[in-house]
């Protein structure tokens, strides 16, 4: 079955797309990665796609970075869909319209489940749900000698009692409700103002209590929790961004699809887990390692541990700056940050910086404790490459800063227009998002049985590490005022390049799971 793929408005407007109903068998359908720019990053046409099921009924994993698009009807379809489902409800068991809606939010608009459980016990489903089925609908009345038992006004002139016969007057009916929908933000189990009473206050009553804002409030909370109650939708989770997303994605095939999508607002996440992109990782390695990432038992010893000492001279040296290419500033040694080795050899045929090499020696006569720090040590080699790229990022919003002044500094002291110095911005940005996929290689990497495919996998990775970090420290050089066409030529060039490397990883690392390549030396499964 064909997915549709919709980002809906803002939640003011009551904007937010259909539920997707899960006892539906429904599998993925993602947009084809071929159509990825060369920056391997650009938002891809939602005019192709690719199924999402093959012939044995297996999840396909392909790049699945889909560009959701803004419907700006979403509002007036939505409540036709859920007047629709209400209206199947209502005729398959004979109930009123605000009675069906009732059940439809307790059973989270899973319409099958909610027949099936009604036709075994249609009494128990609607106590259970909170409705009184032989009730009289809500309505305001006047009622001779009536007191309310909350304020004891003997002056009521209007009272309110649900099917429950519980009655109140008006007045504080409508603060209990006001003060449920503002300050609780409820809107799907407001329950009657009696003692113990389960019945629910349905949409209808709600209308003959509150003023306009308050019901605009509880609208708008009522369609929350349809987006939050389906398994199809998502809220996008960046900051101030009311858009809900939606995928449809198993759960049970986040082991094989990466559901990346990216959100009107440009922000780019993971529609399984809910975290930032974290290709190519799928979501149970993320998780595995992120936990194991929060084991202090692990990681305090390195955690503590901000700076370095030089291989040669051996004085304390703290990185400020995103290029691993560091140098003493007291004996003018060149070497890598990550692995500390000579920065000569890095950019040649024996550049194996990121690349985990097991040591030699008899497993089986190796006591616990030497396994253990054998298995620290290795951890350690991830994570410090894993933590490097993720603190490289976080310079490298710096160097983004740096590079403005320098673009400045380049129309200035050059003939081009400000347009024509975004390389360098680009260029930056390109570094960022090849660095967050570099971080998560190494948590993929960590846990990957060691195999050729495995041998492959790293390579892709050491020729995008090497390239990263060839753009990293021509980023950080001094402006030259007579080489600023030269710059921006290698700047460009291996931007492109470095882009490239990035989309070559991910397409073959996105086709390994596609293919079943990737073995891992514990099971994944969600």
């Amino acid at each position: 079955m064909a997915s549709e793929n919709e980002i809906m408005t803002d939640i003011s407007d009551d904007d937010y797309s259909d539920a997707f109903d899960p006892d539906e068998d429904m599998e993925a359908e993602f947009d084809d990665a071929s159509s990825i720019s060369d920056s391997g990053f650009s938002p891809i046409e939602p005019d192709s796609h690719s199924t999402g099921k093959d012939p044995k009924g297996k999840g396909k994993a392909v790049d699945s970075m889909l560009t959701l698009d803004n419907h700006p009807g979403a509002s007036e379809k939505l409540k036709e869909e859920q007047k629709v489902a209400v209206a199947y409800v209502e005729e398959m068991l004979q109930l009123k319209s605000e009675q069906a809606a009732v059940l439809l939010r307790y059973f989270a608009w899973k319409k099958e489940k909610l027949v099936e459980t009604y036709m075994d016990s249609p009494e128990s489903t609607l106590a259970a749900a909170g409705i009184h089925e032989n009730g009289a609908q809500p309505r305001l009345k006047r009622v001779r000698g009536f007191v309310c038992e909350v304020c004891y006004d003997e002056m009521a002139q209007e009272t309110l009692a649900l099917s429950c016969d519980h009655r109140f007057c008006k007045s504080c009916y409508a603060q209990y409700v006001t003060s449920k929908v503002v300050d609780e933000g409820e809107s799907r189990r407001i329950q009657c103002m009696g003692s113990k009473c389960n019945v629910i206050v349905d949409e209808k009553t709600v209308e003959l209590l509150v003023e306009e804002e308050v019901l605009e409030r509880y609208r708008s909370l009522l369609n929350r929790t349809y987006v939050d109650d389906s398994t199809s939708l998502r809220w996008c989770p960046a900051p101030n961004c009311d858009y809900a997303l939606k995928c449809h994605i198993l759960p049970r095939q986040l082991d094989s699809i990466i559901p990346t999508v990216q959100c009107s607002c440009l922000h780019t996440f993971c529609f399984g887990c809910g975290d930032a992109d974290h290709r190519p990782c799928c979501c149970p390695i993320v998780r595995r390692w992120l936990k194991k990432c929060a084991d202090d038992s692990e990681t305090s010893n390195w955690i503590s541990a901000n700076t370095k000492e030089c291989t040669k001279c051996h004085s304390t040296i703290e990185k400020n700056g995103g290029c691993n290419h560091m140098t003493c500033k007291s004996c003018k040694w060149e070497f890598c940050w990550v692995c500390m080795g000579p920065w000569s050899e890095h950019g040649t045929a024996w550049y194996n910086c990121s690349r985990y090499e097991e040591k030699g020696g008899d497993a089986v006569n190796q006591d616990a404790q030497s396994k253990s720090r054998a298995s620290l040590e290795r951890y350690l080699h991830y994570y410090n490459r894993f933590a490097n790229h993720e603190q490289s990022i976080k310079l490298e919003h710096e160097l983004a800063t740096r590079m403005e002044k320098k673009m400045e500094e380049m129309q200035e002291h050059s003939s081009l227009s400000w347009i024509e110095v975004q390389f360098l911005a680009k260029a930056v940005e390109t570094l960022t998002k090849c660095r967050t996929v570099l971080k998560w290689t190494y948590a993929m990497a960590f846990y990957l049985a060691k195999n050729n495919h495995t041998a492959i996998f790293e390579d892709n990775q050491a020729d995008l590490e090497q390239a990263v970090e060839g753009l990293s420290e021509l980023l950080e050089k001094p402006l030259d005022e007579e080489k600023i066409a030269e710059l921006r030529q290698q700047t460009t060039d291996k931007t492109v390049y470095v882009s490239k490397r990035c989309q070559i990883l991910l397409d073959d690392t996105l086709r390994g799971y596609e293919e079943d390549r990737w073995h891992w030396a514990e099971a994944i499964k969600m």
